[in-house]
């Protein structure tokens, strides 16, 4: 089983929960995931299998999509609703128009401070670590991206938001940030991953779904296959000449009229239907393997 395996991830477990779970049940340790979601978070966790492990690479950056719930009143220690409050604990009624009004100042690029316990690394060491050990975290804001960022329902001190956003956004951060602004204090209560990158919620199984596959011998059908990843890289059909000179690290000529002038890069694909390269534009419509699979 080569390709991706989306699951929707269960409230509690670590990305590395999911990841030893889907080992087992696919029986192979080459198994990973494309970009960490916190045990309070749920939602969109893609699960990289097999030979497709090689294209994590090409998904560090990908856009994210999320549905959250703040909880105006008070600030906690990590910003969500498992740390501890570092403010009064109070009831506020939310002014509507005030809220929408700070959401507009959130929206588009922003230099963001990482949350103290957070995987942000000091010295190559998780931030979480060092806070958990009482050692002073200096971090750095980061600039990210917030496309777009909705309200979507005011109920009390709760507000629901639905945020696309640029890789590295914390939404931990994004609560507190909202808090400030308000002069209330808040932290992020609740957090669903809707999309990241290609992987959206309705293609994603969950954990009882991959069990059930895989104890009647198809698991193989929740793995969308390598060839159809990726789907913004052009597509080259190759017979099995150049399929054997890719596989020995020989550039490829493309044809003008499937791959679009421009492309960087370019999936190598037999006529059976799997992907066996990443190449990269050297000369127009010349492009060399930088990955065989």
């Amino acid at each position: 089983m080569d390709g991706v395996i989306v699951l929707d991830k269960p409230l509690g477990w670590t990305s590395h929960d999911a990841v030893a779970k889907v080992r087992k049940l696919a029986g192979t340790r080459r198994v990973g995931h494309l970009g960490t979601l916190d045990p309070i978070a749920t939602g969109v966790l893609p699960l990289v299998v097999g030979r497709a492990t090689r294209l994590a690479q090409f998904y560090l950056r990908s856009d994210k999509v999320y549905d959250a719930i703040i909880r105006f009143g008070y600030a906690t220690d990590t910003y969500d609703s498992e740390g501890q409050p570092t403010t009064p604990i109070t009831e506020p009624e939310i002014d509507r128009e005030r809220l929408e009004q700070e959401l507009a100042r959130l929206r588009g690029t922003i230099r963001q401070m990482p949350p103290p316990i957070s995987a942000k690394k000091v010295g190559g060491v998780p931030a979480y670590r060092l806070a958990r050990k009482n050692i002073p975290v200096e971090l750095k804001p980061v600039e990210v991206s917030i496309y777009s960022i909705e309200l979507l329902d005011l109920n009390g001190p709760e507000a629901r938001i639905l945020v696309h956003c640029s890789a590295g956004t914390y939404l931990r951060t994004v609560a507190h940030d909202l808090g400030i602004a308000m002069g209330c204090g808040a932290h992020l209560k609740t957090l669903r991953r809707t999309a990241t990158g290609e992987f959206t919620i309705e293609r994603a199984h969950t954990i009882e779904e991959l069990e059930e596959l895989a104890r009647q011998g198809r698991l193989k059908e929740a793995v969308i296959p390598m060839a159809r990843l990726l789907p913004e890289f052009p597509s080259e059909i190759v017979d099995s000449v150049t399929a054997s000179h890719i596989r020995h690290g020989r550039d490829f000529r493309v044809s003008p009229f499937h791959v679009r002038p421009g492309s960087r890069y370019v999936k190598a694909i037999t006529q059976d239907g799997d992907l066996i390269a990443i190449g990269e534009a050297r000369l127009p419509n010349l492009y060399h393997p930088i990955m065989v699979l």
